[in-house]
């Protein structure tokens, strides 16, 4: 079973995390169900950039990001190479390692 590890945040999870996950879920699902609240401001319907991270480790091991997810990459914070939208970053079977960055373009909390 592989594992999700979650880097440290300052707001959304201080010690960071480290989850066993069963295949097939999104990053977003991992984060949620654990009490990391990621934004995610279009309820995951790749709809907004708020769920934003960084695939630090493990990123080939990902689906490719279709169409609509690149176009939304393109107007999130804080873009670099090892983007992913967590709600369409699904895990298969390597161990990831995600970043949270500091900053979404989304001005309030949707606190969901």
């Amino acid at each position: 079973m592989p594992k999700v590890v979650f880097l440290p945040d300052d707001n959304l999870c201080p010690e960071g995390a480290v989850v066993d996950v069963e295949p097939g879920k999104s990053l977003c699902e991992v984060a949620l169900s654990e009490g990391i609240e990621i934004e995610h401001a279009c309820e995951m319907s790749c709809a907004c950039t708020t769920c934003h991270v960084y695939i630090r480790e493990g990123f080939d091991s990902l689906e490719e990001a279709d169409e609509l997810e690149e176009d939304f990459l393109d107007k999130a914070w804080g873009v670099d190479p090892d983007s992913r939208l967590s709600c369409q970053a699904v895990v298969a079977n390597k161990d990831l390692v995600v970043e949270i960055p500091r900053y979404t373009i989304n001005m309030v909390s949707e606190k969901h």
